[in-house]
């Protein structure tokens, strides 16, 4: 943007005159600003027209001139950042934002939280990081799978607090006696984001797509034929049953775009504007379950008012405010819960340099030594974890006097706070002899075959979401750690076993054979629970509706911004 520039160049001419008159030719000032001498001039009377700088000049070449700067460049920011705000110029405004934290967050804090524009209700969120673009397949981060879920439907959805799959595109769904024929019945009068009629052809079209994909295909394993046996069903018949499939169908990796355009959905909310600055949602007028109270949501990327460094910590994601700090503490309560979803040590037993007793003796060290309560990490973010999941106890391994290898590797990514626990666990295992290698791996999935190969110990999480079971089922499935460091015949049992309790009708059978398989793989030490994050919403006065979901984010389906006269009178 030109002014951008203008601001950019000025700023160069601040930082070497001050404001202080100052004597300087043209070649001179164009040594400043880098620029031609014609070029110079051309932004001498800009800003001299703007009432940033006196100018007084001579004439005669090589002449030396009067000048003197008016106004610092960070006041200039100011101003003109709140004209583009008050204007509704956000985007811009944001590319603007070079300011130091404290003044930015003056001049943003008004317009943040809940605001009505034009009669319109709007809720926006200061957040610390660029997004990534919000195609399903792709994503990795947390706010991103959150947005992807507000942006695209699936068959099937969840909503907060219920472990059982919800109608979404379909309204009802059946199942044959033998649990291989499953026939979805889609609802009337569906649109997408564009105002196209959605047809169960392109559904079909799109499920053949997963099928075929990368992070879609082991949600559709069982399925070896998808047909459209009338104009609004979609069948699916299966070549052993999968009593999960209602629960995979409202999986990240099984939300229904449009088959020819991934960015186009037909869930509550559009996808409107995308920008390293600004990414907004608006309405979906014709979607066909409740409409959302909110007209539109904004992220405002505005990673200067988090003192954001160059790594992922797990307190931008977990803790997250809506608004003006400071209207927190006088008016309304936080909102918290404790995550199901957990950060975790897993044992690479098939690369065989650690045995299943020295698993567990690593893990008992962890358990017994009281390493995590000592770590220099805020403990209202995280809470060591007593069980897998309510129900799921965590083995606590006997002593055993096993000596453990000479040398060890382990893999972390983010968030950095694994850091601290991988050099805790660095200096215990130095007290045992053993000497531990700590390298970092930058992606939030396990994605690199050979990096998990090369590694013996390894710190990730998990995320779980509204159906735990379900949600640890899918990890199992689709997570290629597991293919990298389970034995051959640990394996096999699992893909085996997985086979068996997928075909398994009832739910709560199906949920204890799976707490039966990851208690096996606890006490052989495969896999540990470490700690489960706080999460946390701060909710200011002029929002109302905010409900915590399992990915601890909220339903942006059920906020709601009271009127300016109401509010104030609340």
């Amino acid at each position: 943007m030109r002014l951008q520039n203008r601001l950019n160049q000025y700023q160069r001419l601040y930082v070497k005159t001050g404001q202080e008159p100052v004597l300087l030719t043209v070649t001179e000032l164009a040594d400043i600003f880098c620029c031609s001498e014609r070029h110079t001039r051309t932004l001498l009377s800009h800003f001299k027209d703007a009432g940033w700088i006196n100018w007084h000049s001579q004439s005669g070449r090589g002449k030396r001139a009067s000048l003197c700067c008016l106004k610092s460049p960070e006041d200039l920011r100011g101003a003109y950042l709140q004209e583009l705000l008050k204007n509704g110029e956000h985007s811009a405004a944001l590319q603007l934002s070079q300011l130091d934290p404290t003044h930015l967050n003056t001049l943003l804090a008004p317009h943040l939280g809940g605001q009505w524009q034009e009669d319109s209700p709007t809720l926006r969120i200061p957040y610390y990081r660029p997004l990534q673009f919000l195609d399903p397949l792709t994503l990795t981060g947390r706010a991103e799978q959150h947005l992807a879920h507000t942006i695209h439907a699936g068959l099937t959805h969840f909503v907060p607090g219920n472990p059982t799959p919800q109608p979404d595109l379909a309204h009802h769904w059946q199942i044959s006696n033998d649990g291989k024929t499953w026939q979805f019945f889609l609802r009337s009068q569906l649109f997408w984001h564009n105002g196209e009629p959605l047809k169960t052809s392109q559904l079909l079209t799109r499920f053949e797509q997963l099928r075929h994909s990368a992070r879609g295909k082991h949600n559709l394993a069982s399925v070896i034929q998808i047909s459209q046996p009338h104009a609004q069903c979609l069948q699916f018949d299966l070549d052993i049953p999968d009593y999960w499939l209602a629960h995979r169908f409202a999986d990240l990796n099984c939300l229904l775009s449009h088959p020819e355009n991934p960015h186009i959905g037909a869930g509550p909310f559009r996808l409107t504007h995308f920008s390293p600055e600004l990414v907004r949602l608006e309405q979906h007028t014709l979607y066909t379950l409740q409409h959302p109270y909110l007209a539109a949501i904004e992220f405002w990327i505005t990673p200067q008012l988090f003192a954001q460094k160059n790594n992922v910590s797990c307190q931008h994601p977990v803790r997250i405010i809506l608004g003006e700090e400071e209207e927190l503490s006088r008016v309304k309560p936080v909102r918290r819960s404790t995550s199901l979803g957990f950060c975790y040590i897993a044992t690479n037993l098939r690369r065989g340099v650690l045995n299943e007793a020295q698993a567990r003796k690593i893990v008992r060290l962890i358990q017994r030594s009281g390493m995590l309560d000592n770590l220099p990490i805020d403990h209202d973010l995280v809470k060591a974890s007593k069980e897998m999941l309510p129900g799921w106890p965590i083995p606590l391994h006997d002593d055993t006097d096993v000596p453990l290898p000479e040398k060890l590797r382990l893999l972390f990514h983010p968030p950095v706070e694994f850091e601290l626990v991988a050099q805790a666990l660095q200096q215990k295992l130095a007290d045992e002899g053993c000497a531990l290698e700590v390298i970092y791996h930058e992606g939030r999935l396990w994605e690199d075959g050979e990096l998990l190969k090369s590694a013996d110990l390894l710190l990730g999480d998990r995320l779980i979401g509204e159906s735990p079971e379900a949600t640890l089922e899918n990890w199992l499935q689709q997570d290629p750690l597991w293919l990298e460091i389970l034995r051959e015949d640990d394996l096999h049992n699992q893909q085996q076993r997985l086979l068996h309790i997928q075909q398994i009708p009832l739910e709560n059978r199906r949920a204890d054979e799976l707490r039966e398989h990851f208690y096996q793989w606890m006490q052989t030490g495969i896999v540990t629970p470490l700690f489960n994050y706080q999460y946390q919403v701060s909710a200011p006065p002029r929002i109302s509706g905010v409900q915590l979901t399992a990915w601890g984010w909220f339903d942006f389906c059920q906020a709601w911004v009271p009127p300016p006269l109401l509010s104030e009178n609340a």
